[in-house]
């Protein structure tokens, strides 16, 4: 189940304290309930973790749980040809953070400096000095330090000696373990339904609507584009059914979403989020940042002969997407 209090993605956006260096840290923090980890798409199991740090804080009488990530991914300063899609900005992050359980959110710019540091530094440097650590809560396979040299036993052996104690929550879900690279498998399938079963929520992505080619409003059905990122993480290509947020009003829409290049136009190649609102054609929705939920996978993208064709099959999508969502 998702932790208590998650509501990204449905009404209003928390807000939270982000420190984006070490030197943001408040030095009257006090003591502290610590969680550390990538946290990317913050899935059931990074939730699990967050909450049972806070837990933790009440337990032992701590007024603050804060979690620790890193910004860029250090695979992508380790090894970045191998650098994966990210699921979650990180102000994302941070808010589903912030309703998972956590007070405030520490991000650590990963660098080649910081990959250096012995497990003994980080811990001194952020666990102790920064955050004052009165306990560490991590997945069981947390990793940490120089060549990953760091683990559970190295927390625990060093919190015996700087006073933090230390839990590590075994690995959640079944069969499939919850983890951020399954959550990208499942959207490069194109299974947004797998996705959200490991999320806790409806994968989802966020952006302000620009001005495309306006073909779909000259077919009938107007939409609105947002732009992808490269290493942002969208669904396979294909239509969707799912909801639009716009968070200049809060208003949550039903949406048919095309993800991909319009194959069936020539020379297009720029990827793009199109989504159709059912049933409305008076939205102004340029320059609104909006966030787009997927639901569940229609089809997948074809190249049409002709377009009647195409205008047959997005009639199609939108009663399937209308059924969906709405019956």
């Amino acid at each position: 189940m998702p932790a208590p209090g998650l509501h990204h993605g449905c009404g209003k956006v928390l807000q939270v304290q982000i420190w984006r260096s070490l030197t943001e840290v408040p030095d009257d923090l006090g003591r502290t309930v610590v969680t550390i980890g990538n946290f990317d798409g913050v899935h059931l199991g990074h939730q699990h973790v967050v909450l049972r740090a806070r837990e933790v804080a009440e337990e032992q009488g701590v007024g603050r749980v804060v979690a620790v990530t890193f910004d860029p991914h250090p695979i992508a300063v380790l090894r970045p040809e191998h650098a994966p899609s990210c699921l979650s900005s990180v102000e994302e992050r941070a808010e589903l953070l912030r309703a998972a359980g956590a007070d405030d959110v520490l991000v650590v710019p990963f660098d080649t400096e910081i990959a250096a540091w012995s497990p003994t530094e980080f811990i001194d440097q952020i666990l102790v000095q920064a955050l004052h650590a009165r306990a560490v809560v991590v997945g069981a396979n947390f990793r940490f330090g120089h060549r990953a040299a760091g683990d559970v036993a190295t927390l625990t052996d060093a919190g015996e000696a700087r006073d933090f104690s230390v839990e590590g929550i075994a690995l959640d879900g079944g069969p499939q373990v919850w983890s951020s690279t399954y959550v990208r498998t499942c959207l490069a399938a194109g299974d947004v339904s797998g996705a959200a079963e490991a999320l806790g929520r409806p994968f989802s992505v966020r952006g302000v609507v620009v001005k495309g080619d306006q073909r779909g409003r000259e077919l009938g059905f107007p939409t609105a584009n947002v732009p992808t990122e490269a290493m942002v993480a969208v669904p396979e290509d294909g239509v969707y059914a799912g909801w639009l947020r716009r968070f200049d009003t809060g208003e949550k829409l039903p949406a048919a979403i095309s993800v991909g290049t319009n194959p069936t136009f020539d020379g297009e190649r720029e990827r793009r989020v199109e989504s159709y609102v059912l049933d409305r054609s008076d939205l102004d929705l340029y320059g609104v940042e909006v966030e787009v939920e997927f639901i569940e996978r229609l089809r997948g993208m074809v190249a049409f002969e002709g377009i009647e064709k195409l205008v047959e099959t997005m009639n199609d999508d939108v009663r399937r997407a209308r059924e969906l969502l709405l019956s």
